[in-house]
């Protein structure tokens, strides 16, 4: 069954995070994940919080989502962005089988 990663981000060093974005996007494709949406204009509907920016990563299944999150490179790359923001991580479950 899929999975997603949602991430909401503030950003305040945008250099710090830079770096972070430079290595990310091919560990995400490595372990099987891919973007399905990166948004900084999105239009809040309801609620007070609003981040800075938005990012959903499907993948195959949790396990691979997991392997990702809990990988040493991604723990590298989780170092470069240390003091660039403030980071909401989830992981979510797809409905159907």
């Amino acid at each position: 069954m899929a999975a997603y990663l949602l991430i909401q981000a503030t950003i305040k060093d945008m250099a710090a995070f830079k770096r972070y974005t430079a290595v990310v996007p091919q560990l995400v494709q490595k372990y099987g994940g891919q973007y399905a949406v990166m948004e900084n204009n999105h239009v809040l509907l309801e609620g007070k919080h609003k981040p800075g920016s938005v990012v959903l990563s499907t993948w195959p299944d949790e396990a691979a989502a997991q392997k990702f999150w809990l990988s040493d490179e991604y723990a590298a790359a989780k170092q470069l962005r240390q003091g660039s923001g403030q980071f909401h991580v989830m992981l979510l479950h797809s409905l159907g089988a």
